[in-house]
């Protein structure tokens, strides 16, 4: 099968190979030509398959086949975050590259008013968060009444996330009569509630189970204590020489502690999470890609949404509470059949959540002895306190004096941070800004 024998046309055609794509998926294969029939779709496909082009290209080449061509949106794609609907966004200008489409992205984080200038420019396909899609509609800057085309990305994690009333608001905003599809990883009660009240009909496609991990995808387990996880790491980084690892956290809070913990050790790295304010997460993403951060700490909201070729490793620094994010996380590697590794490190309060994951895979994960270096700290004794002027020391049978000031702080014996890559001479309080900006 090729995508020549999918019905699509020369200008798609032409993009895909411009792409480097030469054979579609499975998900491709299945969902392009029914989704060119105009037939309601609802499909199960893991992480990393190829679901975006299976909905993008058939709809690039329905609406250029449209010539009314309205100045407001024709197709309207929802995303659980915004480094999804980034990347969705990026998908269909590469794929419609040779067609005279307009796509636009709105997400929060962000000013609006950029976002409203585009809209009176016109929109063919809109690429949305539902947050931001309902403050655009509640102002009035958005008018949704010409979407033919309604897509639901990673639906079963915008019901994780509670988008399921805000979903409902949007629905109620769009024609009744549309094409609508529905993607998700997993297949869950609240998933068919959500398809029946949304889909007509729908042509039901399932490829890959979303309880398997890619074949692809080497995967290992450490066992590991809590305090023994930041030296394990770091050391695996450094004597493997990794130049790029995605490592999950289960808080924000230790996203943030741990990178400023692989900078003290000499290791780039970068945190991404909800907290953190779109402008610096787009940074971060965007210095992971080329290689100017070797290692990105993120929470789950990149667990989907993170699309980064040849990503080598995938670290499961906490593991998830939810089985099924074991999946979502360690798939950002091994990706459309490329070669990856992920690695777990589980301490002992944690193997229930590892026996949850193994059930859920149906198979044990091989347990590897850590052969990396921990990290060294510092072990110099600690200086004996010298007396304080104006103190003498009591001899025997002697009265003591009270010291007149405090004893010197004896030497902890902590690893001293490595700032050697912020800018020396600087004066105490801009040194202190410099490392709060980390």
């Amino acid at each position: 099968m090729s995508f020549q024998n999918l019905g699509l046309c020369a200008p798609l055609l032409r993009a895909i190979e411009a792409l480097g794509h030469t054979t579609p998926t499975p998900i491709q294969e299945k969902a392009i030509p029914r989704v060119l029939e105009g037939t309601d779709v609802l499909a199960g496909a893991r992480t990393g398959t190829g679901k975006t082009a299976a909905f993008a290209l058939p709809i690039l080449q329905r609406l250029d086949q449209d010539k009314t061509k309205p100045q407001l949106p024709r197709a309207l794609i929802l995303t659980p975050t915004r480094e999804l609907a980034a990347q969705v966004e990026n998908d269909f200008k590469a794929y419609g590259r040779f067609l005279s489409l307009r796509t636009a992205v709105i997400f929060g984080g962000v000013n609006i008013n950029p976002q409203i200038r585009q809209f009176q420019k016109g929109v063919d396909i809109l690429v949305a968060t539902p947050g931001r899609l309902l403050d655009h509609v509640g102002r009035k800057t958005l008018d949704l009444s010409c979407v033919k085309f309604l897509v639901l990305d990673e639906a079963d994690r915008m019901l994780d996330m509670g988008f399921i009333h805000d979903i409902r608001k949007v629905i109620r905003c769009l024609p009744v009569k549309r094409q609508s599809m529905l993607f998700s990883a997993t297949y869950t009660k609240e998933i068919r509630n959500l398809a029946d009240g949304l889909l007509k009909t729908p042509a039901q496609i399932e490829v890959s189970p979303g309880n398997s991990a890619p074949q692809a995808i080497d995967q290992e387990v450490y066992q590991v204590t809590q305090d023994g996880k930041r030296g394990l790491l770091s050391g695996l980084i450094r004597d493997g020489n990794w130049h790029q690892t995605l490592v999950f956290t289960r808080t924000k809070h230790r996203a943030n502690r741990l990178t400023k913990q692989l900078l003290s050790d000499g290791i780039t790295a970068a945190a991404i999470h909800g907290n953190k304010s779109q402008a610096t997460r787009t940074r971060a993403l965007a210095d992971f890609k080329s290689g100017a951060v070797q290692t990105l700490v993120a929470t789950d909201i990149a667990a989907r949404g993170l699309d980064i070729k040849h990503l080598p490793h995938v670290v499961n620094f906490d593991m998830p509470h939810v089985a099924e994010d074991y999946i979502h996380r360690i798939g950002r590697t091994g990706r459309a059949g490329e070669q990856g590794a992920a690695l777990s490190l589980v301490s002992s309060d944690e193997q229930g959540l590892l026996a949850n994951i193994q059930r859920l895979l149906k198979k044990q994960l091989p347990v590897k002895q850590a052969q990396a270096s921990p990290v060294k700290k510092s072990s110099r004794p600690a200086a004996p306190a010298k007396p304080a002027s104006g103190v003498t020391t009591p001899g025997p049978g002697s009265r003591k004096t009270r010291p007149t000031a405090s004893p010197a702080r004896p030497d902890t014996g902590r690893r001293p941070k490595n700032t050697s890559w912020l800018p020396s001479g600087l004066k105490p309080k801009r040194q202190a800004a410099a490392w709060s900006a980390v």
